[in-house]
């Protein structure tokens, strides 16, 4: 029963889901379903914080490698539930302004705007600049020209470099932007790439991750894959 109940109900869940988009009567309970997700999704947050208290307060204590980032993480993540759940620092709202907690939470210039604005944000961005360098190496892996897919990849990213630099818009701009060969210019001719070649390229893989989506659903809903019921026996 611990695995035929979850199986009946993710099945049920997923065709009411279904139907509700295509048949009328359903989509009221189609939203029901959707109200119990969110519930659900509000559980699995609690869950998921808890996990994450576990692990690292165990590695804190059991004085693991990089126990010190575990008790960083452990402070930032408790301050800012803390200032979150709190509504530390909010005003009331206008519509009900002797409730202290009516205000909301992210309110600008809130102590949890702040730690959004001047912490995470700033983290997020050194983040994505460190990764910068990983996909700089990679790119110089990628663009070796040993066959004619790599030539066409390497002049296609040459091209799109130049077109988003000025070097690459003064190297073309005797080119007049109005005659016929304005879509030489590099940075038409970049442009032209990315609306054309480019989207094309992305709407293909779009589709192949809908269809992977689709028939990975259908297999869920059907009981095929049971991953999400953990290892244990049938």
């Amino acid at each position: 029963m611990k695995r035929l109940v979850p199986l009946w109900l993710t099945a049920i869940a997923g065709i009411v889901m279904i139907v509700s988009y295509f048949i009328p009567w359903a989509q009221g309970l189609g939203e029901v379903f959707s109200i119990w997700f969110d519930i659900l999704a509000g559980i699995a947050f609690i869950l998921g914080g808890g996990n994450l208290l576990q692990i690292h307060l165990k590695k804190v204590s059991d004085k693991g490698a990089g126990w010190g980032y575990s008790v960083i993480l452990l402070v930032c993540f408790m301050t800012t539930l803390f200032v979150g759940l709190g509504k530390i620092g909010v005003h009331p709202s206008p519509q009900f302004p002797d409730e202290s907690w009516s205000g909301v939470y992210n309110q600008s210039g809130g102590p949890f705007w702040f730690l959004y604005e001047y912490a995470f944000k700033p983290l997020t961005a050194t983040m994505f600049a460190m990764l910068a360098f990983y996909i700089a190496s990679a790119a110089f892996r990628a663009f070796r020209a040993k066959n004619i897919e790599a030539i066409l990849l390497l002049g296609t990213a040459f091209i799109i470099l130049l077109g988003r630099t000025y070097a690459g818009v003064w190297l073309t701009g005797w080119i007049s932007d109005e005659g016929p060969f304005r879509g030489l210019r590099t940075e038409n001719l970049s442009e032209y790439i990315m609306q054309v070649f480019n989207k094309t390229g992305t709407r293909a893989i779009i589709i192949g991750i809908a269809l992977g989506i689709a028939s990975t659903s259908l297999k869920v809903i059907l009981g095929v894959d049971r991953s999400y019921l953990g290892s244990g026996e049938d």
